[in-house]
């Protein structure tokens, strides 16, 4: 009989086979596990630890963007967005009554975020800082901060500004300092427990982020808004399809307010992208080209013709007939046949120059992106009718930037500047990196020259095609201009027009452009007609707003009717709405420099009206005429403002229309 012994003797390699398995077993354990604690030991540390903790990136408060005197456009504002993981949830009854005290939901609301069904349930909406503490350690409740970018004045200045989107500029100013706004995102370790929640309180930022720098534009709040307000209504009662409004300080070339609205839309920027022929509004640069080559005198004369002339097959017409009449009075009356005839003195080469000189069709440089350069062709290829075409504005496509910087050089003495939309910018300390100082381009023509021309202009206001610019108290200086609009597919349109007029004031020493344009206007079209009155009233208002960039001493000198400076101004601004007429603000040297001592009331404050219920344009011009600072977000029906009614404040002082948004009703 074989024993086990036996069989164990006669098979001896089984034994070895069996220790050398297990032998070889332990050598790879104890391999694997220096392995592991040796060699991979920062590996295996670090896939432990990133169990327990994640890396988190901090992003950064992304610069603001203010007006000249530092009012906030665009800035970033701290937000939080509010989830609920209801397999978290350890009392149900305590997390929907601290949602609905601290969000201000209601309780079905509350019950429907709670509700176990569904693992995790986000917010509708953002909610303030103020939410974060009272959510804080609310098991089951999550927090989450982000940064949203917050126009105080709505869409007041959206074009210029532009927009942010997925953290990125997109357009106008926020594309345009992209690098510098954006700022550099920091760092932070959040520590969790042994199901992947976060452990409140275990939060450790690594590298702090850095806040954007600022950029201080140029635009003036004040005028932003009362030029957008004197287009809006101007589009209204015209039924014109959209519009351009430049206001510039023709000595520095600085863009104090740019509002284009088109089909509705306020984030147009029609003013630096949309290039139209502007008829009548160029002959003035036409003749000052003359008077600067020494070809003409403003007391040449020229035959009008009654009105029809006939030149290269075609025949030219004006609206009023005229026979011999002076260089000047063809471009007071807007003479197509005068001024065509006057410029056959001058060759294709100056003429062309003499318009490439005033910065038409070229670029300006502005600041921001989308700007086009218009059409201006060379001589090479003019058609035996440019020349002609050109003398009276057609022929060439200008944007109205160029044309606001253009009529800037007749009223500075004959300097083209180039446009400024930022004044500074600085870093995320507030640090100054860089202020833009005044840039002359070139010297167009001489200063006599413009000083001519203006005058010629301001008796094209006084008494000719621009009369409805006029101001009772200053002189102004203008051109009206109408030209039918182009299609390059069908030709020029049937009963489609551009109309513009371009004034600067005061005359004698002007402070001001103002480039008014509208698109397709009904009705009445002329420019005289259409734009001129919404350049006086911008011009009206712009006196009566008490905080302009308007240097109010000099204005003193400038007053050229027996009236008190701005007062019949401010009436007669008044008196063209439905609004009841504002009281006559008595702007004496005592109360036009920057203090508030000519303010109405006691203690050099002025009581704040009762808005509710007015419509927009009408609450803002009254509280403008105050001196008042105004701040709205949207558009829609007024409440009220803050402070309410009846309130003393100080000249200056910003006020918050309360509006109730239309899609709200």
């Amino acid at each position: 009989m074989t024993t086990h012994r036996d069989m164990n003797r006669a098979h001896p390699w089984r034994r070895r086979v069996m220790l050398g398995a297990w032998m070889t077993a332990a050598a790879v354990i104890c391999i694997r596990a220096g392995q592991i604690q040796g060699v991979q030991a920062g590996q295996w540390r670090a896939l432990a630890e990133s169990q327990h903790r994640s890396d988190k990136v901090v992003v950064a408060a992304r610069g603001s963007v203010l007006d000249r005197d530092g009012t906030p456009l665009a800035v970033s504002r701290e937000r939080f967005s509010v989830g609920v993981a209801t397999p978290e949830i350890t009392d149900g009854a305590a997390v929907r009554a601290e949602l609905v005290d601290a969000l201000g939901i209601s309780a079905i609301k509350a019950v429907q975020l709670t509700d176990p069904t569904r693992r995790w349930r986000a917010v509708p909406g953002r909610y303030p800082p103020t939410v974060r503490e009272q959510l804080a350690g609310l098991g089951g409740v999550h927090v989450a901060r982000e940064l949203e970018r917050y126009h105080p004045h709505g869409d007041l200045a959206r074009g210029v500004l532009g927009v942010v989107g997925d953290d990125v500029g997109r357009g106008g100013v926020e594309q345009a300092f992209e690098e510098l706004l954006r700022g550099t995102p920091g760092r932070e370790v959040i520590a969790h427990d042994n199901v992947g929640r976060a452990i409140p309180g275990e939060r450790l930022v690594i590298d702090p982020p850095q806040a954007g720098g600022d950029v201080v534009l140029t635009i003036d709040i004040d005028l932003q808004e009362i030029a957008r307000q004197a287009l809006e209504e101007s589009i209204a009662t015209t039924e014109a399809r959209g519009g351009d409004v430049l206001i510039t300080d023709p000595n520095t070339g600085e863009i104090l307010a740019l509002v284009s609205i088109r089909d509705g839309q306020t984030a147009a920027l029609s003013a630096i992208n949309t290039p139209y022929e502007p008829g009548s509004t160029l002959k003035p640069f036409t003749v000052a080209g003359l008077l600067e080559r020494d070809l003409v005198s403003l007391y040449d004369t020229v035959d009008g013709e009654n009105g029809a002339w006939r030149v290269n097959g075609r025949t030219l017409h004006d609206v009023h007939g005229s026979g011999r009449m002076t260089i000047a009075d063809a471009l007071r009356t807007s003479s197509n046949v005068g001024i065509a005839k006057a410029a056959q003195s001058m060759s294709p080469g100056d003429q062309y120059e003499n318009l490439r000189d005033f910065g038409l069709g070229t670029l300006t440089g502005i600041e921001i992106p989308g700007e086009v350069s218009g059409t201006l062709r060379r001589p090479d290829s003019w058609s035996s009718q440019s020349a002609v075409s050109l003398a009276i504005g057609y022929e060439v496509n200008v944007t109205p930037l160029q044309m606001a910087m253009a009529y800037g050089a007749l009223a500075n003495g004959g300097r083209i500047m180039q446009p400024h939309l930022v004044k500074e910018i600085r870093d995320g300390t507030g640090a100054l990196i860089e202020a833009f100082q005044p840039r002359v381009v070139r010297e167009v023509v001489s200063a006599d020259v413009a000083r001519r021309v203006g005058r010629v202009l301001e008796d094209v206001v006084e008494d000719g095609t621009g009369k409805s610019a006029r101001l009772a108290t200053f002189r102004v200086a203008g051109k009206s201009g109408t030209t039918r609009l182009y299609s390059p597919a069908g030709g020029y349109e049937q009963g489609a027009y551009w109309s513009s007029f371009v004034g600067f004031f005061p005359a004698d020493a002007p402070q001001l452009v103002v480039f008014v344009k509208l698109e397709r206007p009904k009705g009445i079209y002329y420019g005289g007609a259409v734009a001129g009155p919404v350049t006086r009233a911008t011009m009206e208002a712009a006196l009566a707003a008490r905080s302009t960039p308007l240097d109010r001493a000099a204005l003193l000198g400038s007053a050229s009717r027996p009236v008190p400076l701005a007062g019949r101004a401010i009436a007669r601004f008044a008196s063209r709405t439905i609004d009841p007429p504002l009281p006559p603000v008595d702007v004496t040297s005592s109360s036009i420099g920057s203090g508030s001592e000519g303010a109405a009331g006691f203690g050099g404050t002025v009581q704040l009206p009762d808005v509710a219920g007015l419509p927009s344009r009408i609450a803002v011009r009254r509280l403008h005429a105050l001196g008042l600072r105004v701040s709205r977000a949207g558009s829609g029906d007024i409440l009220g403002t803050e402070p309410q009614a009846g309130a003393r404040v100080l000249p200056g002082d910003t006020i918050r229309l309360r509006v109730r948004r239309r899609s709200d009703d």
